[in-house]
């Protein structure tokens, strides 16, 4: 598994399912055209992308371009790197039929042209750090003692913390928990949340 520093943006959950087998970075969805709709994930993605960078890999078809292009309109240059992947004709193996320019997407790129394509984006690769120690992780016990899961109004804390955040408001547990780790410290967090 190799680690790179900036986190990386695909359309679906298969091609983040393919992306998370073969690289280590905080990897997020698009969910494809709802980009277009959905203020707060823009919002998350311009956040991470100032944050940490942001990598855009989508399909190599015409609507992955569309989906690139307002990710590109909508957050500067010098915070992007764009992700290509080569013309492969084919279908995915979870597909009964190609897609409709009959393109394999991300998900269905062999892990070495996977690596090729980030490498020529610039993607930075990162050794384990041997000495700077990294700030503790959001887990999931954090969410519980905060009471954002496991309690009977953990739902409700949870979306008034969402929206503290301004992060989407139908984000999963597991969404917010990897946003949080993105953008706040375990403190800041628990600051957020005594004051809701």
């Amino acid at each position: 598994m190799v680690k790179i520093r900036e986190a990386i943006v695909v359309e679906g959950r298969y091609d983040k399912n393919t992306l998370a087998q073969i690289v280590d970075a905080p990897i997020l969805e698009t969910a494809g055209f709802g980009i277009f709709k959905n203020k707060e994930q823009m919002d998350l993605l311009r956040r991470v992308a100032k944050e940490r960078g942001l990598i855009v890999f989508t399909d190599s078809d015409g609507a992955g371009f569309v989906i690139r292009n307002r990710i590109k309109s909508a957050i500067p240059a010098s915070q992007l790197k764009h992700a290509y992947i080569p013309d492969i004709y084919g279908k995915e193996k979870r597909k009964s039929a190609p897609g409709k320019e009959g393109k394999l997407g991300v998900e269905g790129m062999r892990p070495e042209v996977i690596l090729e394509a980030l490498r020529r984006a610039g993607a930075t690769f990162e050794e384990e750090p041997a000495q700077s120690v990294p700030p503790r992780e959001i887990t999931k016990q954090d969410l519980m003692d905060l009471g954002l899961s496991g309690s009977p109004d953990a739902g409700e804390r949870r979306k008034k913390l969402l929206k503290a955040c301004r992060f989407p408001e139908h984000m999963s547990a597991n969404a917010m928990l990897q946003a949080l780790n993105l953008l706040y410290t375990l403190e800041e967090v628990q600051d957020l949340v005594s004051g809701l």
